[in-house]
C-alpha cells in the first residue's frame, strides 16, 4: 500500500513539473466580445475578472486581480504588445514604481505579500479595436525578474454606434 502511495506522488510530482503552460481563463464571454488569458509566466498563475463585459465599452470598468508575489517590488515596469496575426503592431512600456513615484499601490511590496485589487480600470480609448488580437502584458522588477505576465486574447465585434 505504502509503494502504490509513493508511486501516485512521484506521478503527480512528475506531472506537475512537466506542465509549462497554464489553463486559458476566461474573462469575460457575450455575443459580440470575448476576453480570454493565459499567464506566460511558467511558474505562476493568477486571477483576474471584470465585473461585467459590456462595461468595457464605457471606458471605465470594475476589475478584481490577485497574485502572490514571488519577488519584492522595489521597482516596476510594464510592457504591452498588441499582436495581430503573429506580429507585434505596437508596443507600450512605462516605469510604474521607483523611488519618488508610484503609479499603482503596490509599490514597494515584499516577496510573500498577496496582492489584491478590485475598483475601477480607465482604458483611456474610445473603442477597443474590433477583430481577433492579442495582448501581452508583462511586468518586471528592478532585477528585470517578471513578476506577472499575461497574454490577453480578444475576440471582439461590438458595434460601437449602438452604446454611444
Amino acid at each position: 500500500m505504502k509503494t502504490s502511495n509513493i508511486l501516485v506522488l512521484i506521478i503527480v510530482l512528475l506531472y506537475i513539473n512537466a506542465s509549462t503552460e497554464w489553463p486559458t481563463h476566461t474573462v469575460c464571454k457575450e455575443d459580440n466580445l470575448e476576453i480570454h488569458y493565459k499567464s506566460c509566466d511558467p511558474q505562476q498563475d493568477f486571477a483576474f475578472s471584470i465585473d461585467h463585459c459590456s462595461d468595457i465599452t464605457t471606458h471605465t470598468f470594475n476589475i478584481r486581480a490577485a497574485i502572490v508575489l514571488r519577488h519584492s517590488i522595489k521597482k516596476l515596469y510594464v510592457k504591452v504588445d498588441l499582436i495581430i496575426n503573429g506580429k507585434t503592431i505596437f508596443t507600450y512600456s512605462e516605469t510604474l514604481c521607483e523611488p519618488g513615484l508610484s503609479k499603482v499601490i503596490f509599490c514597494g511590496k515584499k516577496k510573500g505579500e498577496h496582492l489584491y485589487y478590485e475598483g475601477p480600470v480607465t482604458l483611456g480609448i474610445k473603442e477597443i479595436p474590433q477583430g481577433d488580437y492579442t495582448i501581452s502584458a508583462k511586468l518586471t522588477n528592478e532585477d528585470h525578474i517578471t513578476v506577472a505576465c499575461a497574454d490577453f486574447t480578444v475576440k471582439n465585434y461590438l458595434d460601437y454606434n449602438y452604446y454611444q
